[in-house]
């Protein structure tokens, strides 16, 4: 593929410095870059890098030096980089159908340019959408709706009457609508509260290789519109996750949590449940959430509290021995003091 550079920048909604007709056919880094590619600047950090490469082009905020480069000026770079991947490399597969070897049950409903390929199982009563591709492995249970352009990457399971939006992309190892932890005490036993509700995953969710979401108690497990979530995160039974969330890796979400929207959780943070985690927060990493959050909240540490604070505390830590070591020799000096005044009397 050849772009001009005035095709990429209308593409970018950016403005060409530089000579327009320049010819691009692929994108790298600024120090990988040949001529014929573009590159780009998202960091300053990098910014003397840009008199160097060999690029034909790139891609920088307003103002940043070109050192006589071509370029596309666009507000925000890394979202550009994003952007041209796609164009660049970002292919539709041809669909191929219900593929040799595939197993697709009673009263399913295919609709168009669907792709099942060997060895996926699709099972009585579900629906799937328009360019719907399922890889090797998956398993879609019993009455599950699946929407147009769902890619369900290989070994994904999707249990029972699960619904999943448009444009959904699923990685390998997921596992959407087992049964939430739910047990009744019996004595000394535990009985297993049935699971009968579902899970639904609105349109542009895209849920990373090995996580778990958990079906409902009763009613509903939802993962909000343009939520993204990444590798190995536990989502527990009836939670509540809104719209455009970032949960990155080994994140637990207890039962019955609700998340506003553009929520963050960075690795390995993790919420109690039935608890309410305003839009807008940020939890730190490796914080445990013990408490709602108001909107806008921005907390670290276990349990979590301010991230300012947790901040102040954890620049204190490393100076504990130390203050520990000062505070024995003061109270031996208080000692002695005590010892000679009263000798004195």
């Amino acid at each position: 593929m050849n772009k001009s550079l005035q095709e990429l920048a209308d593409y970018l909604d950016g403005k060409v410095i530089g000579d327009p007709s320049v010819l691009v056919s692929g994108l790298a880094s600024l120090d990988d870059a040949r001529e014929g590619e573009i590159t780009f600047l998202a960091n300053p950090r990098y910014a003397a890098k840009v008199a160097s490469t060999k690029a034909s082009a790139v891609v920088l905020p307003p103002g940043a030096d070109g050192h006589g480069k071509n370029v596309i000026e666009t507000a925000n770079p890394y979202l550009a980089f994003a952007k041209l991947l796609t164009l660049f490399h970002v292919r539709s597969p041809k669909p191929q159908g219900v593929m040799p070897g595939a197993f697709v049950g009673a009263n399913v409903a295919l609709g168009a340019d669907v792709t099942v390929y060997p060895g996926a199982t699709v099972l009585d009563g579900s629906k799937l959408g328009d360019r719907v591709v399922i890889y090797p492995g998956a398993v879609v249970y019993q009455g599950v709706t699946i929407g147009d352009d769902v890619t369900i990457h290989a070994n994904t399971v999707i249990r029972e009457r699960c619904i999943i939006g448009n444009r959904v992309i699923i990685h390998s190892g997921v596992v959407i609508g087992s049964d939430g932890f739910g047990y009744a005490p019996d004595g000394e036993q535990w009985f297993k509260i049935p699971q009968v509700g579902i899970v639904i995953i609105e349109d542009d969710v895209e849920v990373g290789a090995n996580c778990t979401i958990d079906r409902a108690a009763l009613e509903v497990t939802r993962i909000g519109k343009g939520t993204k979530i990444d590798n190995l995160v536990q989502i527990a039974h009836n939670c509540q996750i809104g719209e455009n969330c970032m949960i990155v890796a080994q994140v637990g979400i207890a039962g019955s949590t609700k998340i506003g929207k553009h929520v963050t959780f960075a690795g390995q943070s993790a919420v109690v449940g039935h608890l309410t985690i305003g839009d807008n927060s940020m939890i730190g990493a490796k914080s445990g959430v013990a408490c709602n959050l108001p909107a806008g909240s921005l907390v670290s540490g276990i349990p979590a509290y301010d991230h300012r604070q947790w901040l102040k505390t954890s620049a204190i830590v490393p100076k504990l021995p130390e203050m520990k070591k000062t505070l024995g020799t003061l109270e031996k000096r208080i000692a002695d003091l005590e010892n000679l005044l009263n000798s004195k009397k």
